[in-house]
């Protein structure tokens, strides 16, 4: 029985309480007021620190101390300003100060005579402490150390001020020794990224500023961070935000799916918008982090996925050929053992001397024979991606994974600025040279020799791609303008269901009959070809994805390289799963 309750009883029984039940009711109490004072009620600024550096005329402002999310990518802030009347070439270079710190990501900006430019250079996750380099011809390089903020929780970026922040939601900025919901780093509208890799590793990004106030640039890519798998809230949502969020239904609602991710609105008050970012920044598991999660070279899984799931390889070249290793060493233990025994005792111990480093070399050389017939000097390659055809804006929005293999390194590899390329969270050992100048040019490092590599990618592209649809009497037909070989799919017409023809890319065939009790032919379909392996590590995306058709709606299963944007790189796909949804167009 607890110390309430018995006070409780005392005083039911009409007599006074022992002094010892005062004590320990008023010590409950105590406990009580004590717990709901070191309750978390507010949140925590990560904005970080303001330092500058002068050389000659460039002046350079550096953020540091930034909050950073859980995977992907920080976005480090540097503010040039040229005092002088000619214009600077500036080379702006990051290092990891511990681990591989020949590695660095980059980036080459142009500061015209008396300019003020404001250039981010998006840092992978890895890199805790980094030394920032800043090069411009005929001007003494400018070093210094910066550092990121790690939070426990799930950390909150926020486009708009401070006071934005807290009249929107009502909430306020904890003390030193308060313990905060979440941590909070704001970034100024105007000067906010417009790489969407500054975005993609938040779970959740709140703009606070009025819609107005967001550049153009700014609300494409906070618009495609929605659309790849991110949580939007809009706490001041204006009348024409449909023209910035296209994808928004005209049914006006406080949670929308969008694409892969979901926008917030704060429609009613700011009560409202507390508990939607409180809720979409506490309990959030590693797992539950991001469309993709590729697996590591560690296979470091959290335990709730390795307890129920195979985080084997995608690409048969990375298996290590056991049975065949087995059969070599057993071959050369019989060779070097009892076949030098035999041989000494017939040829004597000098041919001994000649016979084992002869059969070494042999086996060495069998090995590489083996080596280079099987894996060969190509680039390895099982690839699988989810792709939401926007016909309208002729777009395509992907969200997919790459696992590569390969004898030797590749060439560098360039990516458009409207995509990313997420490396396994949280392994220092898969990082590589970026070059953020115009778009992504991912350099050595990408893909090591004899080293199996797994990449994530999410993309809002530009695309024609489409399925026609051919109306002729009572045969519909088909027409696959996708790009690459249809294998099969399936597409709701007239309110049934009919199955796609196996088409090569812009051939066209006719309509199987109507199934006769179809189910959820987008959920059956995801479930066949994306199993424990890649569907593992798209987890996070097959939910929104397998929703079922609506009229006019189709998915189909495509071959090939695919609509990734790592497709430009040469390769032998092994594996090849892509699906894709959309609307067919007359």
């Amino acid at each position: 029985m607890t110390s309430v309750a018995m006070l409780s009883l005392w005083l039911l029984l009409g007599t006074s309480p022992p002094p010892a039940a005062v004590a320990v009711e008023q010590a409950v109490a105590e406990a009580e007021d004590a717990t709901e004072a070191n309750a978390p009620n507010g949140y925590r600024d990560a904005t970080g620190t303001v330092d500058s550096v002068t050389e000659g005329p460039l002046r350079v402002t550096m953020h540091g101390a930034v909050l950073k999310p859980q995977r992907g990518y920080w976005a480090a802030q540097v503010v040039l300003n040229n005092s002088g009347s000619q214009a600077l070439p500036v080379r702006i270079a990051f290092s990891p100060a511990y681990g591989d710190t020949s590695r660095s990501a980059m980036r080459h900006v142009e500061v015209g005579p008396r300019q003020r430019v404001v250039t981010w250079v998006p840092l992978p996750v890895a890199w805790h402490s980094v030394t920032l380099r800043v090069d411009s011809p005929g001007l003494k390089p400018i070093v210094e150390s910066l550092y990121a903020d790690s939070d426990r929780f799930e950390p909150v970026l926020s486009v708009g001020t401070v006071s934005e922040f807290e009249t929107s939601t009502g909430l306020t900025k904890t003390g030193e020794r308060d313990e905060p919901y979440f941590s909070i780093r704001f970034l100024d509208a105007k000067d906010a990224p417009r790489e969407l890799a500054a975005y993609v590793g938040f779970q959740l990004v709140v703009v606070t500023a009025e819609a107005a106030a967001v550049p153009a640039d700014v609300w494409a890519v906070l618009e495609a961070y929605a659309a790849t798998g991110g949580t939007l809230v809009v706490t001041r949502p204006s009348r024409d935000l449909r023209e910035r969020l296209p994808l928004l239904p005209e049914a006006a609602s406080t949670q929308s799916q969008y694409g892969f991710g979901q926008v917030w609105r704060c429609l009613e008050s700011k009560f409202e918008c507390e508990s939607l970012i409180r809720g979409g920044s506490v309990g959030i598991e590693a797992y539950q982090r991001g469309v993709v999660i590729p697996l590591g070279m560690t296979q470091r899984w959290v335990a709730p996925l390795m307890q129920t799931k195979d985080p084997r390889p995608l690409l048969s070249n990375a298996s290590t050929p056991v049975g065949r290793f087995l059969l070599v060493i057993t071959a050369f233990a019989l060779v070097v053992g009892p076949g030098a025994w035999w041989l000494a005792r017939r040829r004597g111990p000098v041919s001994v001397l000649i016979m084992v480093p002869a059969v070494s070399v042999v086996t060495c050389l069998a090995l590489i024979f083996w080596s280079v017939l099987v894996d060969g000097f190509a680039v390895h390659t099982s690839r699988y991606s989810l792709t939401w055809l926007d016909g309208a804006r002729a777009r395509a929005v992907t969200a997919g994974l790459s696992a590569w293999y390969a004898n030797l390194s590749p060439d560098a590899l360039h990516l458009p600025a409207s995509s990313v390329l997420l490396p396994p969270p949280d392994l220092d050992d898969a990082l590589a040279d970026l070059d953020w100048t115009a778009g992504l040019t991912v350099g050595d490092g990408f893909l090591p020799p004899r080293t199996y590599r797994e990449w994530g990618e999410v993309a809002v592209l530009p695309s024609r791609a489409r399925l026609v649809l051919k109306r002729e009497g009572d045969a519909p037909r088909v027409q696959n303008a996708l790009g690459a070989r249809l294998e099969e799919g399936y597409v709701r017409l007239d309110g049934t269901v009919r199955r796609l023809p196996a088409l090569s890319d812009g051939e066209e065939g006719a309509l199987g009959a109507p199934e006769p009790e179809p189910g959820n032919v987008a959920d059956t379909l995801v479930g066949r070809h994306l199993g424990d392996g890649a569907g593992l590590r798209l987890s996070n995306a097959l939910t929104p994805f397998s929703a079922d058709l609506s009229e006019g709606g189709f998915i189909a299963r495509l071959s090939g390289q695919g609509p990734l944007p790592s497709s430009g790189m040469p390769s032998e796909v092994e594996t090849a799963v892509h699906l894709v949804r959309g609307e067919v167009r007359p």
